[in-house]
């Protein structure tokens, strides 16, 4: 079993959500008292909200890239941000480390192209619904069309998650709040909605939506494992060579 590296803290309430996932998944594949080999590197999570608000990526990704390479001197075989907006620096931080990074807007398009959907609704932090380096990489490599909520319904969502979510406060309205913003992505033709952001599955779930939902942090974490598991280095070195 290779040693799975996890950058977290962003917010710690859906990293210890990997965690949960990782290890449970593991005792599933391997059986008996089997839990994964992990290091975590739990970043504090309110200078990181100052940078971004300062627009400060520079910065962001110094942080990541100081917690990759803790990991990497700690023994991780590969590491994974645990945080679908942190991929607005994943570039940087993974040219940064001779371990690779299991990139998670890649796990997620493969989860997505496997399904046969072609067009899918995107929620998010802010960052991650307006600007492109998801929808981008998402449409560049997948070929995915990709739909956000409008300016309203953004700005609710990214509230939630700011306001709620990462203080692990789940609120019935900002639940229904949600129903309805997925339902309109799906009326404006959306085939499936990506929880673009790891808190989200704190407070939705499939029987939230009509159309399939794809949780970022569960295909994530599920993804480590597998290449824990099964997969070779050499393989992952090519997928992220392919990617730059």
């Amino acid at each position: 079993m290779k040693t799975i590296g996890l950058v977290g803290g962003v917010s710690w309430e859906s990293t210890a959500q990997y965690y949960r996932i990782i290890n449970q998944a593991v005792r599933q594949r391997l059986g008996g008292h089997h839990s994964a080999h992990l290091l975590l590197h739990s970043v504090d999570f309110a200078p990181i909200v100052e940078l971004q608000l300062g627009k400060d990526w520079a910065g962001v990704a110094r942080t990541m890239t100081l917690a990759a390479q803790s990991l990497e001197q700690g023994g991780a075989d590969f590491f994974l941000l645990c945080s679908n907006t942190m991929h607005r620096v994943a570039d940087e931080v993974a040219a940064s480390a001779t371990i690779p990074m299991l990139h998670m807007v890649d796990v997620v398009g493969e989860a997505i192209t496997g399904a046969g959907i072609r067009r899918v609704g995107l929620l998010g932090t802010h960052f991650t619904m307006e600007e492109d380096f998801y929808k981008g990489h998402l449409r560049d490599k997948f070929g995915l069309e990709v739909l956000v909520p409008d300016a309203a319904d953004r700005r609710c969502v990214n509230d939630v998650i700011f306001n709620d979510l990462i203080t692990g406060e789940i609120r019935p309205g900002s639940r229904q709040a949600y129903r309805e913003i997925i339902a309109r992505l799906a009326a404006g033709g959306a085939e499936a909605v990506i929880l673009g952001c790891t808190e989200i599955m704190l407070l939705v779930q499939e029987s939230d939506s009509a159309v399939p939902l794809f949780d970022t942090t569960t295909i994530h974490a599920r993804a480590a494992v597998d290449f824990a598991l099964g997969g070779t280095l050499s393989q992952l070195r090519r997928d992220v060579a392919a990617v730059r």
